[in-house]
């Protein structure tokens, strides 16, 4: 590429995009430097110039400094894929910075004095225009971790010690598709600055994490036929390698691919602090300011929290910052929905209004994205309600569910005489204080926090199937109390989560870099080798069906009507205004199977089993017990319900009933 000199265009105006952006002739450049002295933009062949003895920069590729704080230029010649980078002159001296709106670093030279790459965000084909995202109500959510998720080499070996990539979770589409999720959120996928991370300590916004990457031209080609195969099941054109060789293009297969299978996408991203881990050439003292107090980083604040710099919400560049991220999620990525992480930081930080202006934008822009706040905060209702009164978030993680249920199970596995705590359980089951909508609850058992193998010991907790019994979590105790409360999770209101492996019943805690941390992966050879795991699959599959086929199930109405604290039983009814669609959910923690228990229906006549939890004990000399595939509320009432029926309910299980 022919090196060309700089020049001041019409192209440079107030709407110029922040970053690089290509245009007819070549492309603009914009960075925000409020107190720089001089900014520089080292781009095409100059980029290697720049790393030359002696090198110093050129008055052509000097940037304007407009009133907004903002540097901007216009350089004719560039092409998609030309390395950049920025040259900041400020009261500290001058330095190289990397493009805080970059869309993609270089791999050569290495992090963090890599280049950043000039995109062209039109390069991917699209295939997703008819995909609508579910409604909040219908979705049932699966989080996984992309470098920890699924990954084999050319040879078939398990490659995720070496960290899987966003190719790797497009084979694994098929498997996420007939699990049923109606949603994937990825843990955090932007540019963080180790090989290994779960993603909340990124310092480049908008950069896709390069060892979620193929670099290798063996190993894409070894790919490309399985993202293409994928593509003609539902006869779209395949893709060449020049479309899927650009990194952030990989990550859009996914998305599309995601979407081709009628599977939304959320994204998490990380707005309560940047870091730790930050270089000399990140945002951090973008606009080289001398060092010693943060306040002076342009981005941060002096406070800190989990290792990095709380973002200085009151600067309007900022604020921009964050907000344009989102919405470039929204727009370029086709997000369907974002979590935002620990948005009680933000609110703590003096954040309430740049949550508020987020939320506003967002909605704005995409009005059929969902946006889930992790709030924990003691009004957690603020989270959910709308300005003025609330932040604007459409939903937020709830942990009364989680905890209550988790507890339960605890104490089941003490055994048969253990006191067992299902009123809690019941109470749980109703939204959280202040939420209007059953939907705007997020409900889980396991998420990637609370089973992490690196949590400190006072804060480590067990995977289910190794709560429900510690000493053996392929028991037969450790398999049915784990039906029990995943059946109860998604029958519940509110918006169910699954964590990457909790559907095939994994008990191992799992971590972000298992080449440190063995045995932590999901044992995905365990599908053929345990049968409790095929099983567990099995069960997840047949629930989540249950879920999607009965409105009542994701609909917001909710009476749990019976608790009976001796037998460990507790019972709900779920249903659908003017629909006439009606379930009931009796379950119990009992050791024996509970015959000719009788519960209140809501209606007299016959009552269809939908759903039995110990259908899928497959364990040497089991036979099922349940009702036969219906029952007769053919008795009094009780329980405040108008009619009864005397059911049988398996030990450690669920039954579901319709009329």
């Amino acid at each position: 590429m022919p090196t060309t000199a700089a020049t001041a265009t019409p192209f440079i105006h107030s709407q110029t995009p922040m970053g690089a952006n290509l245009i007819e002739g070549g492309a603009t450049f914009r960075v925000w430097a409020p107190r720089a002295h001089e900014v520089y933009v080292v781009a095409g062949t100059e980029a290697a110039t720049s790393r030359e003895p002696g090198w110093v920069p050129r008055s052509s590729d000097r940037l304007t400094r407009r009133e907004d704080g903002t540097w901007a230029l216009f350089v004719p010649g560039i092409e998609e894929g030309a390395p950049y980078r920025f040259y900041v002159v400020g009261d500290a001296g001058g330095g190289f910075k990397r493009d805080p709106y970059a869309r993609e670093l270089g791999i050569q030279p290495g992090f963090p004095e890599c280049d950043c790459l000039v995109r062209d965000p039109t390069t991917y084909p699209w295939h997703d225009s008819t995909f609508h995202a579910p409604a909040f109500n219908d979705l049932i959510i699966y989080q996984l971790h992309v470098g920890a998720f699924y990954g084999v080499d050319a040879q078939g070996r398990d490659k995720r010690e070496q960290v899987a990539d966003f190719l790797d979770v497009i084979t694994r589409i098929p498997y996420l598709r007939d699990l049923g999720a109606t949603a994937v959120q990825l843990l955090p996928v932007q540019e963080f600055p180790f090989n290994t991370s779960l993603g909340y300590n990124n310092v480049d916004f908008f950069s896709p994490e390069m060892a979620y990457q193929v670099d290798d031209i063996a190993e894409l080609n070894r790919y490309l036929p399985l993202v293409n195969a994928l593509l003609s099941e539902h006869g779209a054109p395949p893709l060449t390698r020049a479309q899927l060789e650009p990194g952030p293009n990989q990550l859009k297969a996914l998305v599309d691919l995601l979407h081709m299978n009628g599977i939304a996408v959320i994204f998490d991203l990380v707005y309560n602090h940047a870091g730790g881990g930050f270089d000399d050439h990140c945002l951090y003292f973008f606009d080289m300011q001398n060092r010693g107090d943060n306040r002076d980083s342009l981005y941060f604040t002096n406070s800190g929290w989990a290792g990095g710099l709380v973002f200085n919400y009151g600067e309007d560049g900022v604020r921009d910052f964050l907000i344009q991220n989102a919405k470039f999620f929204l727009e370029e990525y086709h997000a369907d929905g974002i979590r935002y992480d620990e948005v009680s930081v933000i609110d703590n930080h003096g954040g309430w209004f740049f949550c508020q202006d987020l939320t506003n934008t967002l909605h704005f822009v995409k009005p059929e994205a969902i946006h889930i706040a992790e709030y924990w905060n003691s009004r957690r209702e603020l989270a959910v309600q709308a300005p003025p009164g609330g932040m604007g978030f459409d939903a937020a993680l709830a942990d009364g569910l989680r905890e209550r249920l988790r507890a339960a199970i605890g104490q089941a596995a003490g055994g048969a005489s253990a006191d067992v705590n299902l009123y809690a359980v019941r109470d749980a089951l109703y939204p959280p204080y202040g939420f209007n909508e059953a939907w705007r609850a997020v409900n889980c058992l396991e998420n990637h926090d609370i089973v992490y193998a690196d949590r400190e010991p006072d804060e480590w907790k067990p995977r289910l199937a190794k709560l429900a019994d510690w000493n053996n979590p392929r028991s037969w105790y450790a398999r049915s109390r784990s039906r029990f409360a995943t059946s109860i999770l998604l029958t519940a209101p509110g918006i169910p989560m699954l964590f990457m492996g909790q559907e095939i019943l994994e008990d191992k805690n799992w971590s972000d870099n298992p080449a440190y941390h063995r045995n932590t992966l999901v044992w995905w050879d365990g599908l053929e080798q345990d049968p409790a795991m095929r099983d567990f699959l099995a069960f997840t599959r047949a629930l989540i069906r249950l879920r999607r086929d009965y409105r009542a199930l994701r609909g917001p109405n909710m009476n749990g009507y019976h608790v009976n604290h001796a037998s460990r039983v507790i019972a709900f009814h779920r249903w659908m205004d003017w629909s006439g669609e009606d379930v009931i959910v009796a379950g119990t923690l009992s050791e024996g199977s509970l015959y000719d228990y009788r519960i209140g229906f809501p209606q007299a006549g016959f009552w269809r089993e939908i759903f039995n939890s110990d259908f899928f004990e497959s364990s040497a000399g089991h036979r099922t017990t349940g009702n036969g595939g219906s029952v007769a509320a053919d008795g009094p009432p009780l329980h405040g319900m108008p009619a009864s029926a005397s059911i049988t309910i398996p030990a450690n299980g669920v039954v579901v009933f319709t009329r």
